[in-house]
């Protein structure tokens, strides 16, 4: 069946996201699908969990319902060698590859001390090594693009010591940022930038690792943070680089100030600030 004409800017561009199963990741590959993108998706769910909603093909099928062409890829991201792979095999079927999205990401605010080196080094991984094997596998495509753009979802950098109590994930979290924005600085053809929501996003990671039923009540919609990001993604890659912006700010930017749409909760009006912003 033919696809219909899409005159959206990322139209035919070629993207990879990871941890793109579920959550923030899904809503991201799903709004580039709509903008008539080519994503690849990596992620471990290919099968259903048993307690957490989503896999990998279910984010595939709804990518070609909106229109875009979707290539899921199951994989592990502690694997460097199944990230290049994957990678690798996305730009050769895409003919090249415009975007890479660092989604993937373990949580866990285990403070110093208390953590076991199992969960740190489980962190460190997905987090840290994960975002590096993923952003130098896509590299080498992506000085090829004449619309390349490394995205990936991480907190400016906030040197406030009450957020160093959750110490071990904060520091790869800021990895994941400071290796984003190292991008900038070293690859001149490369937009690289870092986005993070003000808010609480209605996740799995929230519900089940932060604060519940509740905190989801208190949160807004994943597709907030990918209507930002395909704002981000849309723009000239020399004209925005080494940003680690909100996504609050850059929808204002956009002109986008009523965010009520995206509550989880219609009408809520309180809503949980998200670590790492004040």
């Amino acid at each position: 069946m033919e696809r219909a004409v899409n005159d959206h800017p990322l139209a035919g561009r070629a993207a990879f996201v990871t941890g793109a199963s579920r959550g923030i990741g899904k809503a991201i590959a799903v709004a580039l699908g709509a903008a008539g993108a080519q994503v690849a998706l990596f992620a471990k769910t290919g099968e259903p969990h048993p307690k957490l909603p989503g896999t990998l093909y279910e984010t595939a099928a709804e990518i070609e319902e909106a229109g875009g062409r979707a290539l899921p890829i199951v994989g592990d991201l502690r694997d460097a060698d199944a990230v290049t792979e994957a990678v690798d095999r996305a730009a050769a079927e895409f003919g090249g590859l415009d975007i890479c999205v660092n989604n993937a990401s373990a949580l866990d605010l285990t403070s110093v001390g208390e953590m076991s080196l199992k969960k740190f080094d489980l962190i460190t991984q997905v987090n840290l090594r994960g975002t590096f094997a993923t952003l130098t596998a896509a590299l080498p495509h992506l000085r090829e693009s004449d619309h390349a753009h490394l995205l990936t979802i991480a907190p400016p950098l906030n040197t406030d010591p009450k957020w160093f109590d959750g110490g071990p994930y904060t520091a790869t979290k800021y990895g994941m940022t400071i290796m984003t924005l190292g991008a900038a600085q070293s690859e001149p053809g490369v937009a690289a930038n870092c986005l993070w929501p003000a808010t609480t996003i209605a996740t799995a990671a929230v519900e089940f690792a932060l604060g519940g039923q509740p905190m989801v009540e208190r949160s807004r919609r994943p597709e907030i943070v990918a209507d930002a990001a395909l704002a981000i993604l849309a723009k000239d890659p020399a004209a925005y680089t080494g940003n680690a912006a909100l996504v609050e700010d850059v929808l204002a930017a956009e002109g986008i100030t009523d965010l009520s749409g995206y509550a989880v909760v219609p009408g809520q009006t309180d809503f949980q600030p998200d670590i790492y912003v004040d």
